[in-house]
């Protein structure tokens, strides 16, 4: 029987989904007639879902895996016997939930083998029990964590570029690419999806494949390039070499990376040279400037780290893009207040979109949160339909100041306001919450809006 295998991508942060590119790429191998829909920007087929014997759903964050239940309900209503496995990060995350109702396998890590193998259970009326890294309900696998034999990415089947978020700096505006030269983390962040998956390994993607699929991207029309890495900075030898042959070949193609604000510190005399090779931001978790929320967390940096990793970029003329948690059990008013201050006083209110300011903490069912010393205090029931555990803060005036700040960030995104007064709106809030007269501190003058990508920055 020749297996007809769909593919959904759900949402991937505006980029062209390489979860398809990757397991299209693969799947080639077995032969199969092979579909793939990106859902955050084409519709759902009722007639592709009808056609395939084997749908697999890309889950690599929290709303695609959200958008991906939803997906795999239109494909049981049209086609029941189909076998339907989500895979990807939050598919681990989520594995028991997701094998309770939608789906019929699991599969995280290293997964593009495991689909491989699975097409071809499927294919020869196999079980896919039977497939080394598939988790069904009968029999639970661990992640595939082996090293691959990488392809390069299949994306001509893909939409062009020009359908997803672009690089905007300076009035340029230019299309963008997404490349990964590695997978997996060696940090182990308590609150990081990575970390139950891979457990603190990380494996490299060779540079020769990664070159090629930015090669068919820039052929493509991209003129900058995301490393998506969990963090690029793991392998910094490989990093380097990837940038190198990057500039090499096309010197005029920007790019930008993510990693850890220790990691900017420790590998501080790389970024001239990052810079000189194109590299214009860097995303990097600050997450909060509360020392005992980052404990918390274990993200191994302290405010003061913040700082410094701002003067190191700053130095190398290179953006710095933080990513904060706003809301957590331990965060208290003073906590976002201060944390509101430090954006003011080093003028980065055009480098932190206000939805950053809203990011509550997600506590999924495999999250290593769980595992915490001072859990019951403040964890609830799970939502199996949110694929979160309830949490509830010791102090109700933060749980309030969540709901507000939500609410006026949607407000914001609907209507256009400015980021600025959004922020100050947010400022309000907080000093309100906290009944306090807002401080008369002055802020830093304002840096230029930054380099960036038209998508902001969250799960």
């Amino acid at each position: 029987m020749n297996s007809r295998v769909l593919l959904l991508a759900c949402y991937e942060l505006g980029h062209q989904p390489l979860s398809l590119a990757w397991p299209l790429a693969f799947l080639k191998e077995a032969g199969c007639t092979l579909e793939a829909l990106d859902l955050s920007i084409q519709p759902f087929s009722d007639e592709a879902a009808a056609r395939a014997n084997f749908v697999g759903i890309a889950v690599p964050m929290h709303t695609a895996l959200r958008l991906g239940v939803q997906a795999s309900s239109r494909v049981r209503a049209v086609n029941p016997e189909a076998h339907i496995c989500f895979f990807g990060l939050y598919a681990w995350l989520n594995a028991g939930v997701l094998l309770a109702g939608p789906a019929d396998s699991v599969i995280a890590g290293e997964y593009e083998l495991p689909l491989l193998e699975l097409a071809r259970a499927l294919q020869a009326g196999r079980d896919p029990a039977s497939v080394a890294g598939v988790s069904t309900v009968s029999t639970r696998s661990t992640p595939h964590l082996a090293r691959l034999r990488f392809p390069i990415p299949e994306r001509s089947t893909l939409l062009p570029l020009e359908r997803y978020a672009h690089y905007v700096h300076n009035g340029r505006d230019a299309l963008a690419g997404y490349v990964e030269a590695s997978r997996g983390c060696l940090h182990t962040c308590l609150h990081c999806p990575v970390v139950p998956t891979y457990g603190g390994r990380f494996f490299v993607v060779p540079a020769e494949t990664v070159l090629a699929d930015i090669r068919q991207q820039v052929a493509s029309g991209a003129a900058h390039i995301t490393f998506g890495d969990p963090d690029f900075l793991n392998g910094p030898g490989h990093a380097l070499k990837v940038a190198r042959g990057l500039h090499r070949e096309f010197p005029e193609v920007t790019f930008d990376f993510t990693t850890k604000v220790e990691h900017i510190l420790e590998r501080r005399h790389l970024f001239p040279e990052f810079a000189g090779l194109g590299c214009t931001f860097v995303v990097t978790a600050v997450e909060s400037v509360s020392d005992l929320v980052l404990r918390r967390l274990e993200k191994g940096h302290t405010p003061a780290d913040i700082d410094e990793a701002l003067r190191i970029l700053d130095a190398a003329r290179v953006s710095m893009q933080p990513t904060l948690l706003a809301f957590t059990p331990w965060t208290t008013l003073d906590d976002y207040l201060a944390q509101i201050e430090f954006i003011r006083e080093r003028g980065l209110l055009h480098h932190i979109p206000p939805i950053q300011l809203a990011i509550r903490l997600l506590v999924p069912p495999g999250s290593a949160l769980l595992s915490g010393p001072d859990t019951r205090e403040w964890l609830g029931e799970l939502d199996p339909e949110a694929f979160t555990y309830r949490w509830t803060h010791p102090d109700s005036r933060m749980d309030r100041l969540y709901e507000q700040v939500s609410a006026r960030v949607e407000l914001a995104e609907t209507s256009g306001e400015s980021p600025l007064q959004t922020f100050e709106a947010i400022r309000s809030l907080a000093y309100a919450a906290a009944g306090r007269s807002i401080s008369s501190n002055p802020s830093a003058p304002l840096r230029p809006a930054p380099p960036r990508l038209t998508e902001n920055w969250f799960c």
